[in-house]
C-alpha cells in the first residue's frame, strides 16, 4: 500500500479539486464530464480534501523515494505541493495551483512507469543489507539465483528462509520463477 500512497494521493487531489466548481473552475470542466458536479454543494469538505491528498501525495513520494532513490522525483514532488498550496494561499494563481497538481501527477506517473518497466523489463535492483548499496541486475529467466555478491561491500548474499533466491529476498522485483508459479 505505501508504494502507491503517492499515486492515491496525487489522482485523489485532482478529482478533490475537480469537485470543486468555485475554488477550481478548470478542473470543474474535467469533474463536471465525469459527473462530479453533483458534488458542488460539499465542495468545503472537497477544497479541504484536495489540500489533504496534496500533503498524502508528497508523503507518499518520501516513502516511496525509499525504493527508487531518485532525489530529483522526490524534489518534484515538494515543489509541486509547494506550488499548490503557494497558488492558494501566498499568490492567489490559479495558474500556479494548477501546475502543482500536474507536478504530483507527472511524478506519480514517472515513478509507475519506473515500476511497471523495471518489473517488464527482467531486472530487479538488489540492495545490500549490509552496506545499502544498490545495483540493478537482469535476472536469469529460468532458474532462481542463490547466491550475489555485493559489488559494494564484498559480501556474498544468500536468499532469507522462505526466498526462492536472492532476487526475492532483496531485490524490488521477485525472479520470474517466482512470477510464473503465483497466479495471476
Amino acid at each position: 500500500m505505501s508504494k502507491h500512497l503517492d499515486k492515491l494521493g496525487s489522482l485523489g487531489s485532482v478529482v478533490a479539486a475537480a469537485a470543486c466548481p468555485v475554488c477550481f473552475p478548470k478542473l470543474a470542466l474535467l469533474g463536471s464530464l465525469i459527473g462530479l458536479g453533483a458534488f458542488s454543494a460539499h465542495e468545503a469538505q472537497f477544497f479541504i480534501a484536495a489540500q489533504l491528498l496534496v500533503i498524502v501525495a508528497v508523503a507518499g513520494q518520501a516513502v516511496a523515494y525509499r525504493q527508487h532513490r531518485n532525489a530529483w522525483l522526490l524534489g518534484a514532488a515538494f515543489v509541486s505541493g509547494a506550488a499548490v498550496f503557494a497558488g492558494l494561499y501566498l499568490f492567489g494563481s490559479e495558474w500556479l495551483t494548477y501546475a502543482g497538481f500536474a507536478g504530483l501527477v507527472a511524478a506519480s506517473s514517472v515513478d509507475l512507469w519506473s515500476r511497471l518497466s523495471l518489473r517488464f523489463a527482467g531486472t530487479s535492483v538488489i540492495t545490500c543489507p549490509k552496506c545499502g548499496a544498490r545495483r540493478r541486475e537482469r535476472m536469469p529467466t529460468d532458474a532462481c539465483q542463490f547466491f550475489y555478491e555485493c559489488r559494494g561491500c564484498g559480501s556474498v548474499l544468500r536468499p532469507l528462509p522462505g526466498d526462492c533466491c536472492v532476487f526475492c529476498s532483496y531485490g524490488t522485483v521477485k525472479c520470474p520463477p517466482k512470477h510464473q508459479a503465483t497466479p495471476a
